[in-house]
């Protein structure tokens, strides 16, 4: 531990003894394995419990500081196999200092060193499996990958990844929980969005004003399927719409440069704006007609997709991965086959169509799908329950069982 870790948390008698829980992943930078990390460990202060958080930091560690969570700094980060091992020694003495009774693992590098650290002292040890992961030759990325099914109780942010564990992996299914990632509501509520926002959003991005906008939101990589979208505008023939590219492109230039040179072969400079990251996302949905998700790999969970409904927005999903369950096709949302730019065209034709009654009427639907399904604070209640499961030595049992339990409870 570093020096300024040296202050210890009260801990009362044992019979009133606070429960601790350790969350370890790389870094607090960007992303929702952080925004999750620090949702849960709000969570946990809020129902008493003390709540511990190692990483190598970053600037979200300001949050877990207001929250009242505790940030202890280790080089959790590396994936050296001597930092690594030396971490193993690190965290059992953050376990032991602190009396942790739960280590959950949310990445490969630190929870090869979690594992055994828990292992050594005792303490439960529970993972969150948040993508498929890059599978390797040989079985050794596999191996690698593999200890993200090595916990008590492995929570799967998706069914999809839960049967990818299974298959891929071969997890026990009576250790996985399903827990699905959770929109922030106090944020993504269309009734807290003021039109003052909106139309700075959409002045900042200079959008002519009754032009249907169309907008994929995402880092500028490849299997996001921002190239797919630009060939289904072409196909569609519109040019009184505007698309909106909504994300960052963290240093890859050539992809962004080859974007634009698509955009402009196929005549689309004025329909398409590439506009970088976005600090006001609610605001992004609120002036948006259609939300695209065009990811032509799975997507593990798909947040974009859960926020476009959550602000009442008709969505167009590829038909893979999580899409599959957190859409209703053809009520909140339009399905199509992944790298299809004929079907996103098609897809695209009618969302713009849609009427405004028919509009209001599956925005009630999208937004009462979420709240019953997608929020923060079933996300974090639901992970709390897995930590109770542990702790109090509860057998495994089926995801289903578990399930319709804590939804009756």
């Amino acid at each position: 531990m570093s020096s300024e870790d040296n202050d210890t948390i009260a801990v009362s008698p044992q019979s009133e003894r606070r429960k601790v829980v350790l969350q370890v992943l790389p870094s607090l930078v960007t992303g929702g394995v952080e925004r999750g990390t620090i949702d849960v460990a709000g969570a946990l202060v809020e129902a008493g419990w003390t709540s511990l958080v190692a990483s190598n930091g970053g600037h979200m560690v300001r949050e877990l500081d207001r929250l009242g969570a505790k940030h202890i700094q280790l080089p959790l980060h590396s994936k050296n196999p001597l930092v690594m091992r030396a971490n193993i020694g690190r965290l059992e003495a953050v376990i032991r200092h602190y009396g942790v009774d739960v280590v959950h693992a949310r990445s490969r590098a630190p929870a090869w060193s979690a594992f055994y650290a828990a292992k050594k002292t005792g303490a439960h040890f529970l993972t969150t499996f948040h993508g498929t992961y890059n599978l390797g030759m040989l079985g050794l990325k596999n191996a690698y990958n593999a200890v993200m099914t090595r916990g008590e109780r492995v929570i799967a942010i998706s069914h999809f990844i839960a049967d990818h564990m299974q298959s891929v992996y071969h997890a026990d299914p009576n250790k996985i929980r399903v827990v699905h990632r959770g929109v922030d509501l106090s944020r993504f509520d269309p009734a807290r969005v003021s039109q003052e926002r909106i139309i700075q959003l959409a002045q900042r991005w200079r959008l002519p004003d009754g032009y249907p906008v169309i907008m994929l939101p995402g880092r500028l990589t490849r299997w996001k399927g921002q190239t797919v979208l630009i060939e289904a505008l072409a196909m569609l023939g519109r040019r009184d719409v505007r698309c909106l590219l909504v994300g960052s492109d963290q240093g890859r230039d050539a992809y962004t440069d080859e974007l634009k040179s698509l955009v402009e072969r196929r005549g689309l400079t004025d329909v398409v704006h590439i506009v970088g990251d976005c600090n006001d996302m609610p605001a992004a949905y609120m002036l948006t007609d259609v939300v695209v998700s065009a990811s032509t790999d799975p997507e593990a969970f798909g947040r974009v997709i859960v926020e476009g409904q959550a602000m009442g927005r008709p969505v167009v999903a590829t038909n893979n991965g999580a899409a599959r369950e957190n859409v209703l096709d053809g009520q909140t949302g339009t399905l199509v086959p992944p790298g299809n730019p004929a079907a996103l065209a098609q897809a695209l034709d009618a969302a713009l169509a849609i009427g405004p009654d028919e509009r209001e009427s599956r925005a009630e639907v999208a937004i009462r799908f979420v709240r019953e399904n997608f929020t923060r604070e079933l996300m974090c209640a639901r992970t709390l329950g897995v930590y109770d499961e542990v702790i109090d030595g509860l057998p495994a049992e089926s995801e289903t069982g578990w399930t319709e339990q804590n939804a009756s409870s």
